[in-house]
């Protein structure tokens, strides 16, 4: 190979690799996801054959847009690894689930719910209480809860207790 054919293939592939870099430096907040831990959760038993989980979190998106909320479902992950998903109370039945069952302690946080936006690289603490037709005792034995929610768009992120 020539000398000039080598110094132009080097300083072509030097302006591809720099091009690269530079669209994958400007994309880096276009990936809309979630990122959270589970700060508290809260259960008790309302009858024998149900129980009811509250969890508050806090969620961050990390992305340039918004995360608009299109379902937000909570699961028991009980010990063999299956999972039992969980109905998803509204912020007024929460409120008069907390009314109603004074040993859950008040609540601390907004619910989180359908076409809830959360903005681009925003912090915020939320909660979510659902039932579960399992008993107490079987909710206390969890593996983990899981709260899975899902974007508009079709993201999905999941948050779970350690």
């Amino acid at each position: 190979m020539s000398r000039q054919f080598t110094i132009t293939l080097s300083i072509g592939l030097l302006v591809v690799i720099i091009a690269v870099i530079g669209i994958l430096y400007m994309q880096r907040g276009a990936h809309i996801d979630l990122n959270g831990q589970v700060l508290k959760v809260r259960t008790l038993g309302m009858d024998e054959n149900s129980s009811v989980a509250v969890l508050d979190f806090r969620i961050t998106n990390p992305a340039d847009y918004a995360f608009v909320v299109r379902t937000v479902t909570v699961y028991l992950e009980d010990a063999a690894g299956n999972r039992t998903e969980g109905f998803t109370s509204s912020d007024v039945d929460a409120a008069r689930l907390f009314s109603g069952y004074p040993l859950l302690g008040q609540k601390y946080n907004a619910t989180l719910m359908m076409k809830d936006k959360i903005g681009p690289h925003a912090t915020e603490d939320r909660m979510v209480a659902a039932r579960f037709d399992v008993p107490e005792a079987k909710l206390e034995a969890r593996k983990r809860l899981v709260v899975r929610i899902e974007d508009v768009d079709g993201p999905v992120a999941e948050i779970s207790e350690k």
